[in-house]
């Protein structure tokens, strides 16, 4: 970015350092920036790339304050996860240091509610939803809409509080589940369609949307429902869908206000069109940034810095320039237990078009079935001629990854 790279002493506070942040962490150490990350995690993978470690949750804001204070920083993000984007902009505006979005904008990557409030009035395509404060309330919403239908959480990420509903007898575990999770005392009932799901990362700057990987999101079935096994660029897309899922997107940014920073939306392209899921007002938590830099050459990570510590961003930054034909990232899943040990990473990063192979836990740690993206044990981005290269190169190195694993009850 303008400017030239940051001297040592500029001081970054990242919020959150688990997988969701590694990517951002790492950018920011080869930056050269002065990283403090905050997580209430000791274990946290992200602490490695990190010049200071705060036991701190993401979500404590008045702890937050008080770090930022001491350790007056210079700039603040929260990469990858969605509740803290809006406590890293009011720490941003507490103590006036530059920040891409302003704390009412953020605040609506929070609640999936605001969101769908704001993309009703922009005219944004999204599946038909109603709020619900009860059982009988969601049971009369899912009557209407229909089943199958998906119920959520409308302040939560990470699959937390959501469920796909199928049968009658499902709804009411489903709506105790979105309600017991919620934040607030509602959750949403959403009409299900089928379609391709696809992630677009895209970048704005003073209020001009760039849009940069659209990727095919590959996801578990439930009980693991929407959790994604693998990003996959390029999309699959005819030509025609993919124009309208960009634009989809692009009036979804524009409903919630963003001018500057990254966004991720999520979106089922199907018979009917694109319909947005949802928007998050940062950088994707599954290893996004570093899909669009090995597939592109675009920087995302380097860019969302550039944002925090208020640089200015020249055009040829978000210019992408094509280093492959195909990329992916697909997550390790890994058997549950007590993990012991991890052998052959090196192995796979050795192999051709591997760009990154990282596993997200530390021996001793207990590896549960799959359930949410906080349950896959890993992850690996290749490249390749064509996205079938890639998905086949990635497939070989997660085949290279052994874990040894002893069943939790044999240890007690």
């Amino acid at each position: 970015m303008e400017g030239g790279l940051a001297e040592r002493g500029t001081r970054l506070l990242v919020l959150g350092a688990g997988p969701a942040q590694l990517g951002l962490l790492a950018a920011a150490r080869e930056r050269g920036l002065f990283v403090i990350a905050a997580d209430r995690d000791a274990s946290a993978p992200g602490f490695a790339f990190a010049d200071r470690r705060a036991l701190v949750s993401a979500e404590d804001e008045e702890g937050l304050g008080r770090l930022a204070e001491a350790e007056r920083v210079d700039g603040v993000i929260a990469p990858g996860i969605d509740w803290p984007v809006a406590i890293a902009a009011r720490l941003a505006e507490r103590f006036a240091l530059p920040h891409p979005i302003s704390p009412a904008t953020a605040l609506l990557t929070t609640s999936k509610l605001r969101q769908r409030e704001r993309f009703r009035m922009g005219g944004v395509p999204q599946p038909a939803f109603e709020l619900c404060r009860d059982e009988g309330e969601a049971v009369a919403a899912a009557r209407r809409i229909g089943l199958p239908c998906v119920v959520k959480a409308p302040d939560r990420q990470g699959q937390r509080g959501l469920g796909l509903v199928r049968r009658d007898e499902d709804l009411r575990p489903a709506v105790q589940e979105a309600l017991g999770a919620a934040r607030s005392t509602f959750c949403i009932v959403e009409a299900y369609a089928p379609g391709r799901e696809v992630t677009v990362n895209a970048f704005s700057v003073a209020g001009r949307f760039h849009p940069l990987t659209v990727t095919d999101r590959i996801v578990a079935e439930p009980p693991a429902f929407g959790v994604a096994l693998a990003h996959v660029w390029p999309s699959a897309l005819e030509p025609d869908e993919l124009g309208a899922a960009i634009e989809a997107a692009a009036a979804a940014v524009r409903a919630l206000g963003v001018e500057d920073g990254p966004t991720y939306t999520q979106i089922l392209a199907g018979p009917e069109g694109p319909r947005v899921i949802e928007l998050a007002i940062r950088l994707g938590g599954g290893h996004d940034a570093e899909l669009c830099r090995a597939a592109l050459g675009v920087d995302l990570n380097g860019l969302a810095l550039a944002a925090a510590l208020g640089e200015q961003i020249p055009e040829y930054a978000l210019t992408p320039r094509a280093r492959a034909g195909g990329a992916c990232v697909r997550f390790i899943v890994a058997p549950s237990g007590v993990l012991v040990a991890v052998n052959g990473v090196e192995d796979a990063l050795a192999l051709p078009g591997i760009e990154l192979a990282r596993v997200y836990r530390q021996p001793g740690y207990v590896l549960g079935p799959l359930r949410r993206g906080a349950d896959r044990a890993g992850a690996v981005l290749a490249i390749g001629s064509t996205r079938e290269e890639a998905l086949a190169r990635a497939a070989s190195a997660i085949e290279s990854i052994r874990f040894e694993i002893v069943d939790a009850e044999a240890l007690v």
